[in-house]
């Protein structure tokens, strides 16, 4: 019953261990080899409470298999904006605005088109959602831009009350979340942004790498 019941979890566990490394979202390696240690106790000694403890992992994996997916699909939407920023000659690097799995706005760096140094593409979605919802407040609204926001648009989030942020690529250079400038991390600050980075980094440093090569 035990090594069964194992073999079908099996597939999950790998999921869960590759959510882990690449996204960050799921338990640790050591909470992980201890919920199977426990697993094979159970299915040994208590076969019902192992099919339980099966149910319950899968429901908290499937969650956040969904979670990940939902962040790649949207991240998705954004490198294609930052591949037509491409196509125009701008920086390419696109953002997308979600609430409540509704995209409210999508767009891409527009600071040549514009002459507007401001005309990120964070800043131009944000400008956008604030249109289309009527406030200046974002509460509830999920950012998704492809490379790691500058001072700017990170003061720009805080601002409007982005509830979240996800980014693909770190910014070395001018990145204000996680890389040169953490400012979200800033005690001081009275609204908190849930961030979450590396959603298809591969292909968000691609693009803005190729890009700037081709520049050279």
């Amino acid at each position: 019953m035990g090594e069964l019941v194992l073999e079908s979890f099996r597939p999950y566990a790998i999921i869960a261990l590759g959510a882990d490394r690449e996204k960050k979202e799921s338990v640790s390696h050591s909470d992980f080899l201890h919920l199977l240690q426990d697993f094979i106790i159970a299915s040994r000694f208590y076969p019902s409470k192992a099919v339980s403890m099966v149910k319950s992992q899968l429901q908290s994996v499937e969650k956040i298999v969904q979670h990940v997916l939902n962040d790649e699909r949207c991240m998705e939407m954004a490198l294609e904006e930052a591949h037509i920023g491409a196509m125009e000659g701008e920086v390419p690097i696109g953002a997308v605005l979600i609430k409540g799995g509704d995209i409210i706005a999508r767009d891409h760096n527009r600071c040549i088109q514009l002459n507007d140094p401001t005309a990120h593409a964070e800043i131009l979605v944000i400008r956008e959602g604030g249109r289309v919802l009527g406030n200046y407040r974002l509460p509830e609204t999920t950012l998704y831009v492809t490379v790691e926001p500058c001072s700017m648009c990170v003061g720009a989030i805080t601002q409007g009350r982005i509830g979240r942020l996800v980014y693909g690529a770190p910014e070395d250079k001018m990145g204000a979340v996680s890389s040169k400038f953490p400012l979200l991390n800033d005690p001081g600050l009275n609204h908190r942004v849930e961030v979450n980075g590396g959603i298809l980094k591969r292909e968000c440093s691609e693009i803005i790498q190729g890009f700037f090569r081709g520049r050279r």
